[in-house]
C-alpha cells in the first residue's frame, strides 16, 4: 500500500468532505435513495464488477438462480454497497445513547452479551455483509471495550478523518498490519478484538469451504482463540426495507469448550465461524459483497477457477 499525503490527496479529502456537508442537508433515507441511483449508473459503468458479482453469486448458489436472479442479486449488492457509504456519514449524527432504538433493533444476543460481561475477552467476527462496521460502533456505544482491525486508506488525509468518526464512540482502531502484537493485551484486558473474517488470506491461509467453495482463510483467528481461551462471536447488522434501519444479532457464539476435544481444533474453529457467517449472508445474500474476490486463492494443486476480472 502506498500511502498518498501529497497536494492531489488532500484536495481528493477537501472534495470528500464538501460532498459529505452536502449530503448532510438532505434526509438519510433520500441520500439511501440516491445512492442506489449510483450504483444503477455503477453497474453500467463498471462492467467487470457486474460481471464478478454475477459469477461469484453463480459459483454460490449454483443453478437454482435464473440469470436475471442473478443479476437482480448482483446490482442489489452494488445498491448496498453504495448505501454503507451513506450510513457512514450519517450514523454519528443519527445514533446515540438516547436515539439508538430508533434505527436498531436486536437480535440473540444474550450469550454473546454474557461472554463478554465474564471479563475473559472475546474475539467477534462479521462478513462483508449488511452494515459490516455497525456493531462494533454499537457496543462501543454502550461502553463495551471493543477494538476493531482496520486497513487504513491510501489517502492519509480520508484515513485521518475515517478514524476519527469512528473513534468518537470509543471504539479503538488497529492498523492491519502488526495488529497480532496488540491483539494479545486487548484480550488480556477483557476487551473484544473485532474481524472482517471473510477476508482472502492467501496461499497459506488453511482452506474451508464457504457456500461449498474451498476459501482461503486466516489461521489466525482461530489460533488466538484458542491459545487466550477466548470465545468467538459471530454477529451481523442487517439492513431492513432499504432505509436507515438495521437488525443487529449474534450467529453463533463458538465456545472454547466445544473445540478443545476435536482432532483438529485449529480447522473445526474455523469452519465453524466460516458456516455461521455464511447462514448470515443467506439471511439476506443481496446484501453481501459479491465483488469481493473471496475465492481467489486455490488450495495446492487445485485448478484455478476461471479468471474473473
Amino acid at each position: 500500500m502506498k500511502r498518498k499525503d501529497g497536494a492531489a490527496a488532500w484536495m481528493v479529502y477537501a472534495l470528500a468532505r464538501v460532498l459529505i456537508g452536502v449530503l448532510r442537508v438532505f434526509p438519510v433515507n433520500w441520500n439511501l435513495r440516491t445512492a442506489r441511483v449510483f450504483a444503477r449508473v455503477w453497474w453500467y459503468v463498471l462492467p467487470r464488477h457486474r460481471r464478478r458479482a454475477c459469477a461469484h453469486i453463480r459459483m454460490a448458489c449454483g443453478p437454482d438462480l435464473s440469470d436475471r436472479e442473478v443479476e437482480r442479486m448482483a446490482l442489489r449488492s452494488l445498491e448496498a454497497l453504495a448505501m454503507l457509504a451513506i450510513d457512514f456519514i450519517f450514523l454519528p449524527l443519527l445514533v446515540n445513547e438516547r436515539t439508538w432504538g430508533r434505527y436498531i433493533r436486536l437480535h440473540n444476543l444474550r450469550d454473546a452479551l454474557r461472554s463478554m460481561l465474564d471479563g475473559k475477552g472475546a474475539l467477534l467476527l462479521t462478513p462483508h455483509f449488511g452494515n459490516w462496521e455497525l456493531a462494533g460502533y454499537l457496543l462501543a456505544l454502550f461502553g463495551f471495550d471493543v477494538a476493531a482491525i482496520m486497513r487504513p486508506l491510501d489517502n492519509v488525509y480520508l484515513n485521518r478523518y475515517v478514524v476519527d468518526v469512528r473513534r468518537r464512540t470509543g471504539l479503538e482502531l488497529i492498523d492491519k498490519k502488526g495488529a497480532m502484537e496488540n491483539a494479545e493485551d486487548i484480550l488480556a484486558r477483557g476487551g473484544a478484538l473485532g474481524f472482517i473474517a471473510d477476508q482472502n488470506a492467501g496461499s497459506k491461509g488453511l482452506f474451508v469451504d464457504f457456500f461449498g467453495i474451498k476459501a482461503s482463510t486466516y489461521k489466525s483467528i482461530g489460533l488466538l482463540a484458542m491459545t487466550r481461551d477466548v470465545p468467538i462471536i459471530v454477529g451481523y447488522a442487517l439492513r431492513l426495507d432499504n432505509r436507515f434501519r438495521f437488525e443487529v444479532g449474534v450467529e453463533r457464539v463458538i465456545h472454547p469448550a466445544e473445540w478443545q476435544n476435536r482432532d483438529d481444533p485449529l480447522r473445526w474453529v474455523t469452519q465453524e465461524f466460516t458456516n455461521a457467517m455464511e447462514a448470515s449472508i443467506r439471511r439476506a445474500p443481496e446484501q453481501y459483497l459479491w465483488i469481493h474476490r473471496r475465492w481467489k486463492s486455490r488450495p495446492k494443486g487445485e485448478k484455478p477457477l476461471p479468471a474473473i476480472a
